[in-house]
């Protein structure tokens, strides 16, 4: 996908195949994830990207219920525009501040960033309009 990052590395944890179009958003932030490990100079380790339906809703991945009690997914992982990271040697809150700087200097997409200092990891989307969260449960 880039020159340090792997279609595999973005896979569904749970071996579902990755649709087409879920495939060219992945390419989008794996090339977003490429300028972050190109400006910190570190290797950058994929918890999480693409979600299958079924896989988001096992583990409790964003959604909403409609009025007829249907799960509806709005996690952006189920669309291939997300990605759960991880930094050897950075805390989550540095790779979000860092993130951040690049957003806010053109360098990287603006979309969605969550901090999960407690979990050890830092979520990042594209989806396109600005969302923050800091998420410190257990």
């Amino acid at each position: 996908m880039t020159k340090n990052f792997s279609k595999e590395e973005f896979d569904c944890n749970d071996g579902s195949e990755m649709p087409i179009n879920v495939y060219h958003n992945m390419v989008k932030v794996a090339n977003q994830l490429q300028t972050l490990r190109d400006y910190i100079g570190k290797p950058i380790q994929v918890n999480s990207a693409y979600r299958s339906e079924k896989y988001n809703a096992k583990i409790g991945g964003a959604h909403k219920i409609d009025k007829n009690g249907n799960r509806i997914e709005t996690s952006q992982h189920v669309f291939g525009r997300a990605a759960d990271i991880v930094v050897k040697g950075m805390t989550p809150l540095a790779v979000h501040t860092t993130i951040e700087l690049l957003i806010e200097k053109g360098d990287m997409l603006q979309g969605g960033l969550g901090l999960y200092e407690k979990k050890g990891f830092v979520h990042y989307d594209i989806r396109g309009t600005k969302a923050r969260w800091n998420n410190n449960k257990k």
